[in-house]
C-alpha cells in the first residue's frame, strides 16, 4: 500500500471531485433532456436548414468534443471540430444561420467564450453545454444542456465526464438514435465509475513504481479514445506540472517514436476493435526500443488500467479514470499536493 506520508500529499479537494465523478454522472443523467429550442435546432439541422455544425471549446472541454465530431460525420453531417480562440479570431466567417455551434465550456465565462456569444450576436444558432446555469453560455445560448458536476477545485474531472455524457445524450438526438437506448448504455457508466474508484488506493499504489523517473510522457489512441489523450496530458501537466502529450498512435509513428529511451512512459488506449491490433502492435514497437508501457482496456492485465466492463459506444467516458489515477500517482511521487494551482485560475478569463 502507499505509505501514509504519500497519502497525505493526494488525499486534497482534487481527490474528492475524482471520487464524486459516480454522483455527478447520476445527476447529469437524471437531469438531461431534449428541450423545445434543441428539438428545433434538430429538425432544422436533418431537414438541410442548417448545413453544418462546428463543436468549439477550449482545453478538456474542447477534447470531450471530439466522439460527437465522430459520431456527426459518420452519420453524414459536416462537423468540424475548432477551438473557440481559432473560431472567434480566425474561423468567423462560419458565423452565420446556416451553422449551429456546440459550444462546450465547464464555467460558461471562459475568456473566448464570453467574446464568441458577443461577436456571434446571433448569427449562428448555439448549442450551449454548461455546469454553470447563470452563465453566459447558459443564458446566451439558443438551446442550453445543463450538466450537474458542481462546484470543482481545479483541475476538470467531474465538469469533464459529465460534458462526455451530455454530448453523448446530444450526438444519439441529432442522429435519430432512440433515446431510450442512450439513456441505457449511459445509466451503465455510473456503476462502471464506482466499482473503479472504489480501489482508488490500490490503483494509485499500483502505478506509482510504474511511474518512477519519468521524463517523457504519451497518451496514444485512436478514433473516440483521443478524447482521453488530449485531456489526460492536459491534467497531467496542469496538475503535477509534468510535461505530457497526447496524440494519436498513427502519429507517434511519425517522429515520437525516434526519441522513446528508458525514461518514456507511453500509455496505450486500446481503444475500438478496428484499431486495437495497431494500437497493440505499437506498445510491442515501444517496449522493444527501450521505453516502458501501460495498457488501459477492459482486459488490461494489473487492475490500475484495467476499466470497468461497459457499452463500447460510452467506453471513452471512463477512459479518463485511469489517467485521473496517474495524476495522484504521480503527485505522491513528486510528493506535490496534485491538483494545486499555482500559476492559474480555475477559469481562464484573459485570452
Amino acid at each position: 500500500m502507499l505509505a501514509t506520508n504519500k497519502h497525505a500529499i493526494i488525499e486534497g479537494q482534487y481527490l474528492r471531485d475524482i471520487l464524486d465523478q459516480p454522483r455527478a454522472l447520476a445527476a447529469t443523467l437524471e437531469r438531461l433532456e431534449i428541450s423545445r429550442e434543441l428539438s428545433v435546432l434538430g429538425r432544422r439541422l436533418r431537414e438541410g436548414a442548417i448545413k453544418r455544425a462546428v463543436l468549439t471549446g477550449m482545453g478538456a472541454s474542447f477534447y470531450a468534443l471530439y466522439p460527437l465530431f465522430l459520431q456527426l460525420n459518420a452519420n453524414g453531417y459536416a462537423a468540424f471540430a475548432v477551438e473557440t480562440s481559432e473560431l472567434i479570431h480566425s474561423l468567423d466567417r462560419w458565423l452565420d444561420p446556416e451553422t449551429l455551434i456546440v459550444a462546450v465550456s465547464q464555467s460558461g465565462q471562459s475568456a473566448e467564450m464570453v467574446r464568441l456569444i458577443e461577436h456571434n450576436r446571433g448569427r449562428a444558432p448555439i448549442v450551449g453545454v454548461t455546469n454553470v446555469a447563470d452563465s453566459p453560455l447558459a443564458s446566451q445560448a439558443d438551446a442550453t444542456i445543463l450538466t450537474m458536476a458542481g462546484k470543482e477545485y481545479s483541475v476538470s474531472c467531474k465538469t469533464y465526464v459529465t460534458a462526455l455524457m451530455a454530448l453523448y445524450l446530444l450526438g444519439g438526438f441529432l442522429c435519430g438514435r432512440d433515446s431510450s437506448q442512450t439513456r441505457e448504455e449511459l445509466a451503465q457508466i455510473v456503476p462502471a465509475g464506482v466499482s473503479y474508484l472504489r480501489e482508488w488506493k490500490n490503483h494509485i499504489s499500483e502505478m506509482t513504481g510504474e511511474l518512477e523517473r519519468i521524463n517523457h510522457l504519451f497518451l496514444l489512441g485512436r478514433g473516440e479514445s483521443l478524447a482521453a489523450c488530449g485531456a489526460g496530458a492536459l491534467i497531467i501537466k496542469e496538475s503535477v506540472r509534468l510535461h505530457a502529450e497526447g496524440m494519436s498512435g498513427a502519429a507517434f509513428r511519425h517522429g515520437p517514436l525516434e526519441m522513446v529511451d528508458a525514461d518514456t512512459f507511453a500509455v496505450i488506449l486500446a481503444g475500438a476493435q478496428s484499431t486495437r491490433t495497431l494500437q497493440s502492435r505499437l506498445l510491442d514497437d515501444i517496449c522493444k526500443a527501450g521505453g516502458k508501457t501501460s495498457w488501459i482496456d477492459e482486459d488490461a492485465s494489473l487492475g490500475a488500467w484495467n476499466l470497468p466492463k461497459s457499452p463500447a459506444g460510452v467506453r471513452h467516458i471512463l477512459e479518463i479514470l485511469p489517467v485521473q489515477m496517474m495524476t495522484l500517482a504521480l503527485a505522491a511521487n513528486a510528493g506535490i499536493e496534485a491538483g494545486r494551482f499555482a500559476r492559474i485560475p480555475k477559469i481562464t478569463t484573459v485570452e
